[in-house]
C-alpha cells in the first residue's frame, strides 16, 4: 500500500506521516510530481492556511489536471484534510471568490454569529452519517480536533457527517472514492488514528 501526500506547500505533512506510520503504513511519498502521484494507491491532500493561496498553488503546480485524472477519471481514493477538504469542493469566499477542484458539491463560507470565537479551535463532537466508512468502529459521537475559520455546506447529498459550532456544518464527506474531513485526524489521538486506518483499509 503506497500513499502519496500531495505536497503543494500548505500542509501539516510531518504529523500526517507520523500518524500513518503509527497505523502501519510504511510506503509513504510526499510529492507534487504527476508520475509519483500516479504510482500511489491512495492520495492525501493536506492543507493549512488561506484558501485563495492554496487554490493558486494548486493551479501553479499543475496539480488540478493530474488530480482530476487520478481522482475523477481513474477513481483513485483521496482524503482531503482541513483546507485540503475545502479545496476538493466547488469554491470559497475566503479572500474573495476562489474556485476549488470541484470534485464534490460543497461551498465554503465564513462562520456566522456575533458570539462565536473565530477561528473554531479545539475538540468538537461529530455526528457521523450512518453509512460512513470513515467512522466505522468509532462511537456515535466521536470528537476530533478542529482549527478553522471557514466552514463547508452543500445543497447535495455528499455523504456528509455534521458538527455544530454556532450552527451545523459539514465535518466530513464521503462520495465514492472521495473523502474529506474538516478536522485534523493526525492531531485527534485515538479517534483520528482509527479514522485514518479506515480510509486506508476501506477506500
Amino acid at each position: 500500500m503506497r500513499i502519496a501526500i500531495v505536497d503543494y506547500g500548505m500542509g501539516n505533512i510531518s504529523s500526517i506521516v507520523s500518524a500513518l506510520r503509527y497505523i502501519g503504513v510504511d510506503d509513504i511519498i510526499i510529492s507534487n510530481n504527476p508520475e509519483e502521484l500516479a504510482g500511489a494507491d491512495k492520495l492525501i491532500l493536506p492543507g493549512v492556511g488561506n484558501y485563495a493561496n492554496a487554490a493558486k498553488k494548486v493551479v501553479n503546480l499543475n496539480l488540478k489536471e493530474i488530480l482530476h485524472k487520478l481522482v475523477v477519471v481513474e477513481k483513485k481514493p483521496i482524503l482531503g484534510i482541513c483546507l485540503g477538504m475545502q479545496i476538493l469542493g466547488l469554491s470559497s469566499t475566503e479572500s474573495g471568490f476562489n474556485q476549488g477542484l470541484g470534485f464534490v458539491d460543497g461551498c465554503v463560507d465564513k462562520f456566522e454569529g456575533c458570539n462565536l470565537k473565530i477561528p473554531h479551535v479545539g475538540y468538537n463532537q461529530v455526528s457521523p452519517n450512518q453509512s460512513s466508512r470513515l467512522y466505522d468502529g468509532l462511537s456515535n459521537s466521536p470528537d476530533f480536533y478542529f482549527t478553522h475559520s471557514f466552514k463547508m455546506m452543500s445543497e447535495s447529498d455528499i455523504g456528509e457527517s455534521m458538527t455544530c459550532y454556532g450552527n451545523s456544518f459539514i465535518a466530513s464527506f464521503e462520495v465514492g472514492n472521495i473523502a474529506g474531513v474538516q478536522f485534523h485526524p493526525e492531531l485527534s489521538q485515538t479517534n483520528g488514528l482509527k479514522l485514518l486506518q479506515n480510509f486506508v483499509e476501506r477506500f
